[in-house]
């Protein structure tokens, strides 16, 4: 990737994969994908005038296999994004409104107000979820929408805090949708639905290929509940049968069974976290806790920093304010090289109003 330019060259960020851009505001890989899973979707290429498995069913034995569970538990859909939508479209009362906290990601209000069931919010304690005042409005709702690590704060919910949410949505049958996109990043010991799944409550975890696994662009996300919740969902799913295509498959299953490749990019993203938060410190720049492939990173005039960091500099983060978090910067974990070069863009910016 080249170098920043001096400031005052433009670029246009609208145009994805630009040579020029440094690229911090997805979350994307800098580790890439599985060789192994680039071979599977390759060899793929020679069969793309025959449609793929409309079930999906390799896929979900892989990924039930990989989960100690039964098929029955896996639902498979063009990412994490196709599962909110298919989950406000099939589970719970459709009659009444989902609940959210604010400082989210966007989605999940979108589909609740697209499918026409509305939304409500419970609001944040300070930069964390308020997963008692969640608990205690759950019951009266359809469903419940939550981001487990956090997106854009990073953070991770208690054991305790999971076990509460959960036991909610059990006692008034409300599905609780568990986002868990950004889990594969955070350590052992940090609580998922799948260590909660067995006691029947209505809980379902969204997992998605896209980010430590490197397969962005070919769109694969699973979701991990309970049977009854999970054939429903399916039976949404079958509307767009062939959404999730074959390279997809292919290069998911393959990704799934080479875990060296996970455990490598587990390690590098928690020591590039490591350095990365010590230099912020190093600097004085104040950062949110994280457990994940980005880092919340205080800034004075988030918008302003935004605009100017893409213009001048050609990096592209994001303006968490937009998610509800004003006064933060989400800034993916990419090398540490550009890193370097996004804190001394910010720092110029900052100096250079």
């Amino acid at each position: 990737m080249s170098g920043a330019p001096a400031p005052g060259k433009t670029f246009n960020a609208s145009v994805p994969g630009a040579d020029d851009l440094i690229r911090l505001h997805l979350s994307e890989s800098p580790h890439g994908a599985s060789k192994a899973a680039l071979l599977a979707a390759e060899r793929e290429l020679g069969r793309v005038n025959v449609y793929p498995d409309p079930e999906r069913r390799e896929l979900v034995h892989a990924l039930a296999g990989h989960w100690d569970v039964t098929p029955d538990h896996i639902a498979v859909a063009n990412g994490s994004d196709e599962l909110v939508l298919a989950t406000a479209l099939a589970l719970g009362d459709r009659d009444r409104p989902g609940l959210v906290t604010d400082g989210t990601f966007p989605g999940y209000r979108a589909c609740l107000e697209l499918t026409r069931r509305g939304c409500t919010t419970v609001a944040l304690d300070g930069t964390a979820v308020d997963a008692d005042a969640f608990a205690a409005r759950l019951p009266a709702h359809g469903i419940g929408y939550l981001c487990n690590p956090h997106n854009p704060s990073g953070a991770a919910l208690t054991r305790e805090e999971l076990t509460a949410l959960v036991d909610a949505c059990a006692r008034g049958g409300v599905p609780l949708v568990c986002d868990e996109a950004y889990m594969e990043f955070a350590g052992p010991d940090t609580p998922q639905v799948r260590d909660l799944l067995d006691g029947g409550a209505p809980v379902v975890a969204l997992r998605t290929f896209s980010k430590a696994y490197g397969l962005a662009a070919l769109r694969v996300g699973y979701a991990v509940g309970p049977p009854a919740l999970i054939a429903e969902l399916r039976q949404a799913l079958r509307a767009l049968p062939f959404s999730v295509n074959r390279l997809a498959q292919a290069a998911a299953i393959s990704a799934l069974g080479d875990r060296d490749f996970l455990a490598g990019v587990r390690r590098s993203t928690e020591e590039r976290r490591r350095w990365f938060t010590g230099e912020l410190d190093r600097r004085g720049r104040g950062h949110l806790p994280s457990v994940t492939n980005f880092v919340a990173v205080a800034a004075r005039d988030c918008a302003l920093a935004q605009d100017r960091l893409a213009a001048d500099f050609g990096i592209l983060v994001r303006n968490a304010g937009l998610f509800g978090f004003p006064g933060y910067l989400r800034t993916s974990l990419g090398t540490q090289e550009n890193l370097v070069r996004f804190l001394d863009a910010l720092d110029t910016i900052e100096e250079n109003p």
